[in-house]
């Protein structure tokens, strides 16, 4: 699934073709994506006036010049794709996705500037849904959700009162919502190992110092993998349709059996099975 990288890198590509724009057309060709359509989906955006996206979590959110947010959640193989005008290429350093199957095309967005946007999604797990922007903050998809991991919000302060006696260990934490918003197991996995923290030991046993080291990880790992343009594993590219290149930076993810990077280290990165997911951890410098 799309990590906050992902979905920042595809908020930054819609930013130009949808921000500021006013939706001429709006076409759902099926009533159902993972959930059902709002029955005004269509009628609700048709005019409206895209005054923001933003990302909230692993959300991207359309504020619009009316009383509802249009929410939009990738899920696994969700992808907006930008039409390119007749007869042109793509520039650019990064490699292109193969243009997507029209038959998962499922919504079209068409802007009066004649900007056209679609979302295609093969296995149908994200899904749109209109929000009250009075009360979007109690909404129950985010209530509960924990700062922003690139915020001011996010510190040393918030992590230590966060793990505070807890016995889990800090990779199961970190991917608590309600800890922090919109980290996923990739970019956690490389954070812990960037910061030498062991993801198995029990979170409310490592030292604050560890902690005020940690958090800055988190920061740039995120910050370096929104430049590169995301990961690309399974279906993930960006809204212009090129792949992400942070995958070829990692230093811990799906390494197993490989060296690990950190300076002055000569552990081999393993793999273990933790709350269902793959952490991979250097037993080395992350004792």
């Amino acid at each position: 699934m799309p990590e906050l990288p992902e979905v920042e890198t595809v908020r930054g590509g819609l930013v130009p073709v949808l921000e500021g724009h006013r939706l001429a057309r709006v076409e759902a060709r099926r009533p159902d994506l993972r959930f059902p359509l709002p029955p005004n989906f269509v009628q609700t955006l048709t005019g409206a006036t895209v005054v923001r996206l933003e990302r909230r979590a692993k959300y991207l959110l359309a504020r619009l010049d009316r009383e509802d947010t249009l929410v939009m959640h990738l899920g696994m193989s969700g992808r907006f794709e930008i039409a390119r005008p007749e007869g042109s290429s793509r520039p650019g350093q990064f490699h292109y996705a193969p243009d997507p199957d029209p038959k998962h095309a499922h919504i079209v967005f068409e802007t009066e500037a004649g900007n056209r946007v679609t979302y295609y999604d093969p296995r149908r797990f994200g899904y749109m849904a209109l929000v009250n922007t009075a009360t979007f903050d109690l909404h129950p998809w985010f209530a509960g959700l924990g700062p922003e991991p690139l915020s001011d919000a996010f510190d040393a302060a918030h992590l230590k009162a966060a793990f505070k006696g807890r016995k889990q260990g800090p990779k199961t934490l970190l991917l608590d919502q309600r800890v922090v918003a919109g980290l996923g197991n990739i970019y956690v996995c490389e954070a812990l190992n960037r910061a030498r923290i062991s993801p198995f030991k029990p979170a409310g046993k490592i030292r604050p110092a560890r902690l005020e080291a940690l958090v800055p990880e988190i920061k740039a790992v995120l910050a370096e993998a929104i430049e590169a343009g995301g990961s690309t594993l399974r279906d993930f590219a960006q809204a212009d349709g090129a792949l992400g290149y942070f995958q070829h930076r990692f230093r811990t993810y799906d390494r197993e059996g490989q060296p690990c990077r950190n300076a002055g280290c000569k552990g081999v990165i393993g793999r273990q099975v933790q709350a269902g997911r793959s952490t991979f951890h250097c037993p080395v410098c992350q004792a």
